[in-house]
């Protein structure tokens, strides 16, 4: 089992939620997030738009099951990857060994649960 999380522009949620559909993967929560990665932070010194440093980012969190890891990733970099080259912003995935998971209404727990 794995913990997906990845980090994506808001206006890419629906696009990666749509995505994940088509890979099966149906199950995620969603939190609002703020954040800056190095080349926005390097945009916005030159801009002058400094005043937080941060931008307004969408967090996925996924667990999913080994045979699904690579789809789910997959989905995720075709809904955020810019077709502009070049282009930054376009989010991040990290991919975590998940010890356990356990469904709280039925005990159940590991791949099952998920």
């Amino acid at each position: 089992m794995k913990l997906v999380i990845a980090i994506v522009p808001p206006d890419r949620l629906e696009a990666v939620k749509a995505a994940l559909a088509e890979a099966e993967v149906f199950r995620l929560t969603v939190i609002d997030v703020q954040g800056s990665g190095r080349d926005q932070l390097a945009a916005s010194s030159r801009t002058g738009d400094v005043a937080s440093g941060l931008f307004r980012k969408v967090q996925l969190m996924i667990g999913v099951n080994d045979e699904f890891v690579e789809p789910t990733v997959n989905a995720i970099m075709r809904a955020c990857k810019s077709s502009v080259p070049g282009q930054t912003g376009n989010g991040k995935i990290f991919v975590l060994p998940l010890e356990d998971c356990i469904r709280i209404r039925t005990g159940e727990r590991g791949p099952s649960a998920i």
